[in-house]
């Protein structure tokens, strides 16, 4: 018998967005969209080499998007995360260029610094009660500052250490990157059977075996695929690995604990969360602790790929905009309670493939400024409608 009811586009929509694929179609069919047009109207974007360059450049943004997605969990936001990469990345320069200190100590100091510079930011928030905007509003101003104190006159110091360069410029061997995909696959094929057997452990609603499948069979597609493009040029770099293992961290830790089952219910409504005994305030802190990490770890990794730290690289120029322009085109909502780190990667492969396929047709500074700005408006959109769509059905 067929049923007398006919589902709304919407309601399709919102379904599609409950199974674990459907959280990546919106970001997935914008990344899609742009590379078919700009492989259609600029050849060169579609070649190895240009991917290889892509990822690398959208490294430091993505590192930083999977950072403001924790805090956006929340319903909070970091505006100064990009100010707090800036200093740590300094200071690692100037502890390697003047101070003598080996790199993988710079680096875990400037971690420990930018952890240290964000959690102080959760403790205002969490315990003063100051609102997160103005509280890393007043931290992108003051670290902008103390940024250009570290630096000193200059403005820039010259990065040559070769762990920290390293980062950046190291390749895999091609087997490697094989054995790294396969890998990457089976665990993925693991987790999602797994997730399917608890939901039926638990007597809930389970996908379909097809679309289950499905979804293990198009992320073996893309990547293999990855993997080919990238060894037809030089090689899966060391960058990439890190940064899909570090997601694939706070994946986890967001998903699979009770830690990152709270982001969610405090994102989803703070009070009830706090009535049911969750610390909010802990969890606050600890959010912008994450934050903190990760920014630092932006700073170093654009420290390693621009063989310098400068002002502008950091504090001076668009990255504070396009980490949480990654963010949210990926899908994470800005009133919080929904969004996911692995999309935000897609979100900064989103910008970059924009901004690169612009430069390649040489469109020019204002072009590439209004197409971000039109793209994140449009994303943010879909957000707002979904959540309309989805208070509607409840």
């Amino acid at each position: 018998m067929q049923p007398d009811v006919q589902l709304s586009f919407s309601d399709r929509f919102r379904q599609l967005r409950e199974t674990r694929f459907g959280t990546f179609a919106p970001v997935l069919l914008a990344l899609a969209a742009i590379w078919i047009y700009f492989g259609i109207t600029e050849p060169a974007f579609l070649s190895p080499r240009n991917f290889y360059f892509l990822f690398m450049q959208s490294a430091v943004v993505g590192t930083l998007a999977v950072g403001i997605t924790i805090v956006l969990l929340l319903g909070d936001i970091d505006l100064s995360v990009a100010a707090t990469s800036g200093v740590c990345a300094a200071l690692m320069a100037v502890l390697i260029a003047m101070a003598g200190v080996p790199g993988p100590l710079a680096c875990l100091i400037a971690i420990a610094l930018g952890i240290f510079l964000a959690t102080l930011q959760g403790l205002l928030v969490a315990y003063v009660g100051i609102p997160s905007f103005v509280v890393t509003l007043a931290g992108l101003l003051g670290f902008q500052g103390l940024m250009l104190k570290i630096l000193g006159t200059q403005g820039a110091i010259n990065m040559r250490d070769p762990f920290v360069r390293g980062i950046t410029t190291i390749t895999l061997p091609a087997a490697l990157g094989w054995g790294l995909a396969a890998a990457c696959v089976l665990a993925f094929a693991l987790a999602s059977f797994r997730r399917q057997t608890q939901r039926r452990a638990l007597g809930l609603e389970l996908e379909a075996n097809s679309t289950l499948y499905g979804q293990v069979i198009f992320f073996a597609v893309l990547a293999f695929a990855a993997v080919a493009t990238l060894n037809s040029y030089r090689g899966i770099p060391l960058l990439v690995v890190l940064l899909i293992g570090l997601t694939a961290l706070l994946g986890w830790v967001t998903t699979s604990t009770p830690f990152g089952r709270s982001l969610f219910a405090v994102g989803g409504n703070a009070e009830s969360a706090r009535r049911v005994g969750m610390n909010v305030k802990h969890i606050r802190v600890a959010a912008f602790g994450i934050v903190g990490m990760m920014a630092a770890i932006g700073g170093i990794v654009g420290a390693s790929r621009y063989a310098s730290v400068s002002f502008n690289a950091f504090a001076g120029g668009p990255l504070l905009l396009e980490a949480i322009g990654a963010a949210v085109i990926g899908g994470t909502s800005l009133f919080g309670g929904r969004g996911s780190v692995w999309n935000a990667i897609l979100g900064a492969l989103v910008i970059g493939s924009l901004g690169n396929g612009l430069d390649l047709s040489g469109a020019s500074a204002a072009d590439k400024l209004m197409f971000s700005g039109a793209i994140l408006l449009l994303a943010v959109a879909i957000d707002a409608i979904s959540r309309s769509g989805t208070s509607q059905t409840r």
